[in-house]
């Protein structure tokens, strides 16, 4: 095939097939006596993989750079390797479906203003518990994105309440809010009252509509990733 024929079929332009074999993503191509690349179906089963790994334009870094293994170790025709890494992306991208349906059930129970227990967590349990760093944590406390009260020994203790807040910052944060978006959006409802929590927040028209705008378009992303990842592993399976 010839770089404007394996374009078509992938439909893509040219220069990204070009591009693609520049960045690696598929085999090195040999070319005819005539200087035209010359493709083969093993070159074309690797632009499917390229393309179907960022069909979805994630903003979060770890998510990029899961995809881009995936199609960098297809390229190197190390196909079981690429396979490891496209299973272990779509246990990811499972992970993080099911952490936006449980953000969405979290703020259905708190507008249904349903009670809450006085249990007591720890920052590294915290962090576990979301699939967080510690470090993304006191990041999002030092950006004002939340407040957490400490003990005695000068250790942070999270209530539930803390935890749900987290979660719903970590929806945003998963459907391509920016950290100072998410600020300004508290701050925002916060300045028309100070005592506001996040139950009062939640309850704000605007941000809840915003809220299951953002999770249901998050959801869809990640079920479409999940096709697609699980049509790379079917084509990373056969090329074993």
């Amino acid at each position: 095939m010839r770089t404007s024929e394996i374009a078509e079929l992938v439909q893509v332009h040219p220069n990204t097939v070009r591009l693609y074999e520049e960045w690696r993503f598929i085999s090195p191509v040999p070319r005819r006596a005539n200087g035209y690349r010359e493709y083969s179906d093993l070159h074309l089963m690797q632009m499917k993989i390229a393309r179907l790994a960022f069909n979805q334009e994630f903003i979060q870094n770890n998510l990029r750079k899961k995809a881009t293994q995936i199609v960098k170790l297809s390229g190197r025709e190390q196909f079981k390797d690429s396979l490891q890494a496209a299973e272990s992306y779509l246990d990811y991208l499972q992970s993080e479906y099911d952490y936006a349906l449980k953000a969405i059930e979290t703020v259905k129970h708190l507008l249904e203003n349903k009670s809450i227990t006085g249990k007591m967590y720890s920052h590294k349990s915290v962090a576990a518990m979301l699939q967080l760093t510690e470090e993304t944590l006191r990041n999002w406390e030092r950006n004002h994105l939340y407040t957490v009260k400490r003990n005695a020994q000068n250790r942070r203790i999270y209530t539930e309440r803390d935890i749900q807040k987290l979660l719903v910052i970590r929806t945003l944060r998963s459907a391509h809010f920016s950290i100072t978006s998410i600020a300004h959006l508290f701050q925002k409802i916060e300045q028309s009252n100070k005592n506001t929590d996040l139950l009062q927040i939640l309850q704000t028209p605007a941000f809840s509509k915003e809220f299951f705008h953002v999770t249901d378009d998050l959801i869809n992303q990640l079920k479409i990733a999940m096709n697609d990842v699980k049509s790379i592993i079917t084509i990373l399976t056969d090329l074993q």
